[in-house]
């Protein structure tokens, strides 16, 4: 594997993230690229593991607005993105913005809400702008929404649906503490809660720049095949129902060039693209009846893919 050094000024970001979060920093780092790419990040853990407590902490680090959606099954569609209010006095309607209208959106809980109310992100997701009453609204730069769900063997869940999947450009887990890490975060936490005293360590300005940036880094002809052929393999597997699709192969392309800039360089390399796939094209496949009965999962069919490929030879242009 090659050594990464990290960019410095995202080496600062994931520090500060760590105050807060213990033992967590793949998934930092993992959050960070999402950020860095344009995308948006669905995490998927039981209750208590630190979700909510990653999102404010990466909104705070960065000094961006930070709005929270608590999911229920009540929750309506306008109460997402906003409501158009008649004002008797000027008779006139006037638009109250909803949560979505921020920097950093924490979509709580997304599986407890119905099918109608999670697709209201869709478009803001996608197109970064939502559509209220006929009137299209922008909003605002950078737009990222970090979605957590429970595992959707929970009572009281509503499985996304695959367009609503295809949106997030990564998925992942937190997954339990070890116990001297959780021991850490009791000591933190027993005269006040750390989040309380983050600072940004970046102003948004630098963010936008930062993500400018990464659209340059480079990406060789010989990845973008590779990252190709992988999505390819998936749709032919015979344990998979459906593949990843090219969305899909986009999002892989845009989290390596954001992966490559946090690691400090302007190319990306076949590790990357290696490390990235499993967390960008599990939730995009859809595996065989057969396949779930024996066990077998999404990120282990990636994997799995992913051996059985020749890594290819860049060649660097620089």
């Amino acid at each position: 594997m090659t050594t990464n050094v990290m960019n410095p000024k995202l080496q600062h970001v994931i520090e500060n993230i760590e105050k807060v979060m213990i033992g967590k920093r793949s998934v930092a780092e993992l959050s960070l690229v999402a950020l860095l790419a344009n995308g948006h990040v669905l995490l998927e853990d039981v209750p208590g593991v630190g979700k909510t407590m990653m999102v404010r902490a990466l909104a705070k680090s960065v000094g961006a607005s930070f709005k929270r959606i608590q999911f229920t099954p009540d929750l309506l569609p306008s109460d997402v993105i906003g409501v158009s209010i008649y004002n008797p006095k000027d008779s006139e309607f006037h638009f109250r913005p909803g949560p979505i209208m921020g920097n950093i959106i924490l979509a709580d809980e997304i599986n407890r809400t119905s099918p109608k109310t999670q697709s209201a992100l869709l478009e803001g997701m996608e197109e970064h702008s939502v559509t209220i009453d006929g009137v299209t609204r922008k909003l605002d730069k950078p737009f990222f929404v970090m979605a957590t769900q429970n595992p959707i063997e929970y009572e009281g869940t509503y499985p996304l649906p695959e367009a609503q999947l295809d949106r997030f450009l990564l998925k992942m887990k937190m997954g339990y503490p070890e116990m001297e890490e959780e021991m850490e975060i009791l000591t933190r936490a027993q005269k006040r809660a750390p989040i309380e005293e983050l600072e940004a360590v970046i102003t948004l300005e630098e963010l936008r720049m930062i993500q400018e940036e990464v659209k340059e880094v480079i990406m060789d002809d010989t990845l973008k095949k590779y990252i190709v052929d992988i999505a390819h393999r998936t749709r032919q597997h015979s344990q998979v129902y459906l593949g990843a699709s090219p969305r899909g192969s986009i999002a892989l392309m845009r989290a390596c060039q954001a992966y490559a800039y946090l690691n400090s360089r302007d190319y990306v390399i076949p590790d990357d693209v290696q490390y990235l796939a499993p967390f960008v094209f599990s939730h995009r496949i859809i595996l065989k009846s057969e396949a779930k009965y024996e066990g077998i999962t999404a990120e282990e069919v990636v994997e799995r893919v992913i051996t059985r490929i020749p890594v290819p030879v860049q060649r660097l242009v620089r």
